[in-house]
């Protein structure tokens, strides 16, 4: 099991595959729960996200199920159906992305697991949640995305071709949501013995990345639309080509404007009605820009970086993913983790983006193999060595 961690000694079983229930199961698992993934006879459909591979195991599945025991059981037989509700009937948290009633026809629904334990918190993550219009829906991150408005306002303004971000917010954000859910779900079944439904969606996720741009539309009435990198409140706020790159600058503020002035030795700017505020720089934002790219594209990257950390400016790099991970900051904030993998080796991972001063989470055990902790588990849970071996002659569990 996990060890240490705010969340040591919570138990959740994670019915969940490829990215957003994964990602939920991932956060507990980093916070020290003990997350038991159960996956299907041929696993969770990440493994088969290939290429890229580490000695022949998924680098995409590694990646979101580390610090997690790993089983599979064959939910089409009767034997394994009963092995997951023993499972479920001593769980703190269930979290599953399962069609809307696959759960319900396997006889383990919400409303039949509360009766034999009322403390369960059952955490569903779906496309569109379990109510209104959509319901029924399947959900993938693409179409969240469209849906909830956000390529409306990603890419480079009018004219051009959709664009979602590069990475699958919505995904990764539902998870994170339905975490916060899980542990604030818990802590009310704590004080109260009352386990509840936590419901959420990758259509909401990406819903509640809007808050700027859905307070603009709310006050105008009309919705705004994609700015590049630039900001829809503040300016300038957004990346600037340099003589050899680029540079993203944050001068959202009168102090940092009169900062990057200072910095770019352009003082006539000051006395500029156009940018004289921050309504005035939104308004003129067109002329602001090219102004601004002509000064810093005199100097290189990190000359303008090293000028603008002495005046204080808010600034930084426009870093690719492996810079990133050579970052120091990164580097000492131990966001790049390396763990020991049975079949895999030496693979490196994200670290937990959460820092706690007296019970810190972290990652302690790579992603399992399909089928793993099989034997493990249910040694835990009473099943006897005889039994186990029934239960694998006969495929009802699966252990590689």
């Amino acid at each position: 099991m996990n060890g240490g961690g705010p969340l040591s000694g919570l138990k959740v079983i994670e019915l969940a595959h490829i990215m957003a229930g994964p990602a939920c199961g991932m956060m507990l698992a980093d916070m020290g729960a003990d997350v038991i993934k159960v996956e299907k006879p041929d696993g969770d459909d990440s493994r088969r996200f290939l290429p890229p591979d580490i000695e022949g195991e998924s680098a995409a599945y590694m990646m979101m199920n580390r610090n997690k025991r790993g089983i599979a059981l064959n939910l089409k037989d009767a034997d394994a159906v009963e092995v997951l509700r023993t499972l479920l009937d001593s769980a703190d948290v269930v979290i599953e992305n399962y069609r809307h009633d696959t759960m319900e026809r396997l006889g383990l629904g919400y409303e039949t697991l509360r009766q034999s334990n009322p403390q369960l918190v059952y955490c569903a993550i779906s496309g569109f949640g379990r109510t209104g219009p959509y319901a029924e829906r399947g959900g993938f991150d693409l179409i969240a995305q469209g849906m909830s408005g956000l390529m409306s306002i990603t890419g480079e303004g009018p004219g051009r071709p959709p664009v979602k971000p590069g990475a699958p917010i919505a995904d990764i954000t539902a998870g994170f949501l339905a975490a916060l859910g899980c542990v604030a779900a818990y802590s009310h079944a704590q004080a109260t013995g009352e386990g509840q439904m936590v419901d959420t969606s990758l259509f909401e996720a990406g819903i509640s990345l809007t808050y700027w741009q859905s307070a603009i539309a709310f006050a105008t009435g009309t919705a705004p639309g994609a700015l590049g990198s630039a900001h829809p409140l503040n300016a300038p706020y957004q990346s600037f080509r340099t003589r050899d790159g680029w540079i993203n600058i944050g001068a959202a503020n009168q102090r940092n404007w009169q900062r990057l002035l200072d910095v770019i030795g352009a003082p006539e700017l000051q006395n500029d009605p156009r940018f004289g505020t921050n309504a005035d720089r939104m308004t003129h934002l067109a002329d602001l820009v090219p102004i601004l790219e002509e000064l810093l594209q005199r100097r290189d990257t990190q000359d303008w970086l090293r000028r603008m950390e002495e005046a204080g400016l808010p600034a930084g790099p426009v870093l690719n993913v492996s810079e990133m991970h050579r970052d120091p900051q990164a580097l000492a904030r131990d966001m790049i983790v390396e763990t020991e993998h049975p079949a895999a080796g030496p693979v490196k991972t994200i670290g937990l983006p959460i820092k706690f001063g007296d019970t810190p989470g972290g990652i302690t055990r790579p992603a399992p193999t399909l089928g793993q902790h099989g034997r493990e588990v249910l040694g835990e849970y009473g099943y006897s060595e005889d039994s186990i071996a029934g239960l694998i002659r006969s495929g009802a569990i699966i252990v590689r």
